[in-house]
């Protein structure tokens, strides 16, 4: 955990009207910040500060679902001390359904948590019900498309951007809206980033392969986590690699590291870690380059040369065959992910 901060806690508030796949989702997302990538990796955590998430109603009983099964909580409003967040996602209304005072105990609960510091999110429908708790007035919001005639009709004070799909907004932004349901992609990864940081929400895309998708899959793979293994020459010739990939040669500087032959080198490494050398040199410096793609501005041959790649050329062809997209399309694809 960062510095020895306390895990974000995250209150999903269930409604009557509210659908399940949101709160879920979110639920999951949350949870998996700092607790799942090392395992899949190997790389560390990066000490990303986590999160704590509980479902809340009322009443801590479950609530009834339009969807179909009831959604199961962990406990009432007031079960533990106020939370750092409250998310309040999509609600299934009909356009004339009455909403003033539908939610007196809720939008009471939600207030408190805002006057005491929390950030208070919606998603889709969601926002509705922050409308009626007053927090939207004089702020810039959105919603879904198809609830702007209720804002306009209903919320004259709230000054409504449908076209938008993530909102912050108010003092320190600690209101923040987002659009259609399925928005709940872009304000998990916001949170994340704005509470753990930018590289880990870009951690959190990947494993939940959230973003752009024309693509497919590979370009939010990373490098899967190497075997464990008692190997203790190999082991060697991987803590070499780590600190000299961009090292010319690198397969024969591995086998005298590991004091080898260089076949029988090469057929211990891939039985101990299930990469073949050569494999395993590329996908460091894929990932290498990657990392550099992500968080710097440098220039993609300068990125090739940095990660042991001195034919620009080659190094484009040998990323795009590893990640399924050239160099400049992903950065250009992390761009539009949410960043605090």
């Amino acid at each position: 955990m960062s510095d020895n901060q306390p895990p974000v806690s995250v209150s999903l508030l269930a409604l009557p009207e509210s659908f399940p796949a949101a709160l879920y989702s979110l639920h999951e997302l949350f949870w998996s910040v700092g607790r799942i990538w090392h395992g899949i990796t190997g790389e560390p955590e990066a000490a990303a500060r986590q999160f704590a998430p509980v479902l809340v109603s009322r009443d801590g009983r479950a609530v009834p679902s339009p969807a179909g099964p009831a959604i199961a909580v962990d406990g009432a409003l007031n079960w533990a001390a106020l939370p750092d967040v409250v998310v309040v996602t999509d609600l299934a209304l009909a356009p004339d359904a009455p909403l003033e005072g539908r939610w007196p105990v809720e939008a009471d609960w939600v207030r408190r948590v805002h006057d005491a510091g929390g950030v208070i999110c919606s998603i889709c429908s969601g926002s509705l019900f922050l409308a009626e708790t007053g927090l939207l007035d004089g702020l810039e919001a959105t919603s879904h498309w198809s609830v702007a005639p209720i804002f306009r009709d209903r919320y004259p004070a709230v000054r409504l951007r449908p076209e938008r799909i993530l909102c912050p907004a108010g003092p320190e932004h600690r209101i923040v809206t987002a659009g259609g349901a399925s928005s709940w992609c872009e304000l998990g990864l916001y949170l994340v980033a704005r509470f753990a940081g930018n590289e880990e929400a870009r951690r959190m895309s990947k494993l939940f392969v959230i973003g752009d998708r024309t693509d497919g899959q590979l370009p939010f793979a990373a490098m899967a986590r190497p075997r464990q293994h008692d190997d203790a020459a190999i082991a060697a010739a991987q803590l070499w690699i780590a600190g000299n990939y961009t090292a010319a040669n690198p397969v024969a500087r591995m086998a005298e590291v590991a004091d080898l032959p260089e076949r029988t080198f090469s057929r211990r490494f891939r039985k101990a870690t299930g990469y073949g050398p050569v494999e395993y040199v590329q996908a460091l410096r894929i990932e290498e380059a990657k990392q550099m793609l992500e968080t710097t501005p440098e220039p993609t041959d300068m990125v090739a040369l940095a990660v042991g790649y001195t034919d620009p050329a080659f190094f484009r062809r040998i990323f795009k065959r590893a990640v399924g997209v050239t160099p400049a399309r992903y950065r250009q694809r992390l761009a539009a992910l949410p960043r605090v």
